[in-house]
């Protein structure tokens, strides 16, 4: 079958199988993390309710608050940011 390739041939059919093999073990890798849950998208549980720590606009509060500890924003600002997100909320 492989005759007229020599050497050639060998290698060509080593190639084709080490990537054969390489989109296996790819496959069976990306179906584990996908039903193991161990995808970045997954997070086990329901969304915290509105209002409750986690939530989005409890989320922004504590970055301004973050914020303002390290200086970054002065008073005024901090609270007139405030004011606003929960104006928002």
């Amino acid at each position: 079958m492989w005759y007229g390739w020599g050497w050639g041939g060998m290698f060509f059919m080593l190639l084709i199988m080490v990537l054969f093999l390489a989109l296996v073990i790819a496959a069976i890798v990306a179906l584990f993390r996908y039903f193991g849950g161990t995808h970045p998208t997954h997070r086990p549980g329901p969304p915290p309710p509105p209002g409750e720590p986690g939530a989005g606009g409890r989320r922004a509060e504590d970055l301004l608050a973050e914020r303002f500890a390290r200086g970054e924003i002065d008073e005024e600002e901090y609270r007139r940011r405030l004011a606003l997100l929960r104006e928002h909320r």
